[in-house]
């Protein structure tokens, strides 16, 4: 293991892993067409496959499987022409890739997966492409597995919800739901008041915590009883799931 450890951390490491890969370390120092182009092939290459990682049993859109190709190979890009600088790299990466991901809402997987390929991007930058590769299917690995273990998701249904229920104009709603909360729910609270149909209507959303989610139904029906059987949906709250 002694001796593992120093052939990873000795100082000619990084010129024998990047002789091995066909490519000379120091990328910036010794920058030409061909190892340009290669890095960049690399950097894309090992976004195709974070791409594909990322769509495994989940839903994405196709500008995000896009960012996903292109991120790690900008950022290569952009750490090669500030000669190796990886603090003004990182800077000017970030500047790029960040900003608008800041101001966007997005899941946490979202982001993790932006920083994954940013981290991959700058190692393909600076010239080390198996470490890239490695890096991009050890990530790829464990997060393909924690999918198929299901890791978070708990072992029974969420029990968290979003209730919407409609009510007329001359209902007064404020404690009208208080006894049913009560006897169905762990936590509720009343997020959203929103009129409708000319103010005749009023809809009101919650978000809540069911005591049994096997009573979702006896839940409803008790809610239809109190709102003059005027529209009720009930969902999960997705974003709260997701988010950081």
């Amino acid at each position: 293991m002694d001796s593992i450890f120093q052939g990873l951390f000795s100082s000619g490491t990084a010129e024998t892993l990047t002789s091995t890969a066909g490519i000379l370390s120091g990328t910036a120092g010794t920058l030409n067409v061909a190892n340009f182009l290669i890095c960049i092939g690399a950097a894309l290459l090992v976004g195709i496959i974070m791409a594909f990682v990322y769509a495994f049993r989940s839903r994405y859109t196709k500008s995000f499987i896009l960012t996903l190709v292109v991120l790690p190979a900008i950022v290569a890009v952009v750490i090669m022409m500030v000669n190796g600088n990886i603090g003004a790299g990182v800077a000017v990466a970030g500047a790029f890739s960040l900003v608008r991901f800041r101001s966007v809402p997005g899941s946490a997987k979202d982001i993790g997966m932006i920083f994954m390929a940013m981290g991959a991007g700058l190692i393909c930058g600076m010239g080390y492409l198996a470490y890239a590769f490695l890096f991009t299917l050890v990530m790829g690995c464990v997060m393909v597995l924690m999918q198929l273990l299901h890791v978070g998701e708990g072992s029974g249904s969420d029990p968290n919800r979003e209730l919407r229920v409609t009510v007329p104009e001359d209902l007064e709603y404020t404690h009208l739901f208080d006894d049913l909360m009560e006897e169905y729910t762990s936590r509720n609270q009343l997020v959203r008041v929103k009129t409708t149909a000319m103010g005749s209507l009023f809809k009101l959303t919650w978000n809540i915590t069911l005591k049994d989610t096997d009573r979702e139904k006896e839940f409803i029906d008790a809610l239809r009883c109190r709102n003059g059987n005027l529209e009720i949906s009930m969902g999960r709250q997705e974003g709260e799931s997701n988010a950081l």
